[in-house]
């Protein structure tokens, strides 16, 4: 494990956000604090949640407990569409600071582009104004809908957290983020293991040179684009390996290769598919 400090992003606001951080969707409530206490052990810093999720407690428990200075925490949470809209969003957005046990947020997203999203973001941009959050920002928003929102709200989105990983690279969707400065987040930063990533032979054969694993090379790879990520294991082995990158380059040549793997197409959900969009409307009800 290197001792090298964990790399930042200054985004449009000036808040600088670690840049790599520990996911904990579909942790069970039960188990979330212990997995956020053994992260924060490791050495993250950087703790995402959701309110869909359904453990934002677990997660401030595991910050109380750390004894970790709430100021060295950069903690995410996400409003669900359930609560979209201006009063429901501000009373969630209250809730998501008592679960957390928290004066405020460090980054507050949209979860989803749908629902009535711009009273949610209003709602967000005044508890921003009154120090309740630091950045804000969404998540899931393709470029038409994001561009839209962009132009049509105060503050511009400090984040847009999509799914990102080798085989899905947003290429060409975040040159319209770059346009407000808006940085890039990966959901899924290693594919969920989808496409055989943990054995692919790309990120294996680089792998050989720095002694690394697939998972490693592919976790590297976003770090160098830029892209902050969020990886996710319940057990301590393994987010201490996820969080093992960065005593190690790619060169171009493995930078190009990793390129080459881009399918440009989700691995999980499609945004545009009103099945898709059903299913994410009733799920804050399940």
């Amino acid at each position: 494990m290197t001792d090298e400090p964990i790399p930042t992003i200054t985004v449009n606001n000036g808040i600088v956000i670690p840049q790599i951080g520990y996911g904990v969707f579909q942790t069970p409530p039960e188990e979330t604090e212990r997995a956020v206490l053994e992260a924060l052990e490791v050495g993250y810093r950087h703790i995402d949640t959701a309110q869909a999720y359904r453990n934002e407690e677990g997660v401030g428990a595991a910050v109380a407990a750390s004894g970790l200075p709430r100021e060295d925490v950069f903690l995410t949470t996400k409003i669900w569409i359930s609560n979209a809209g201006d009063e429901p969003a501000a009373r969630s957005i209250d809730d998501s600071l008592r679960r957390l046990g928290t004066d405020y947020i460090d980054l507050l997203l949209v979860h989803q582009p749908f629902g009535d999203y711009y009273g949610t973001y209003r709602a967000m941009e005044r508890a921003l104004a009154a120090g309740k959050v630091r950045a804000i920002g969404v998540s899931n928003f393709f470029p038409d809908r994001f561009v839209d929102l962009a132009e049509n709200v105060e503050v511009p989105p400090a984040v847009n957290q999509m799914e990102t990983h080798v085989f899905n690279q947003q290429a060409d969707n975040r040159t319209w983020y770059a346009k407000y400065g808006t940085a890039l987040e990966s959901w899924g930063p290693l594919a969920q293991g989808k496409n055989n990533l943990f054995a692919h032979p790309v990120l294996s054969g680089i792998g050989e040179e720095y002694s690394k694993t697939a998972a490693q090379v592919a976790l590297r790879y976003l770090l160098q684009r830029d892209v902050i990520i969020i990886p996710k294991s319940v057990h301590r082995e393994r987010m201490a390996s996820n969080l093992d990158i960065l005593d190690f380059q790619l060169d171009d040549a493995d930078m190009a290769a990793i390129t080459a793997l881009d399918e440009g197409k989700s691995l999980f959900i499609e945004h545009t598919d009103p099945r898709a969009v059903e299913f994410l409307l009733g799920y804050g009800s399940r």
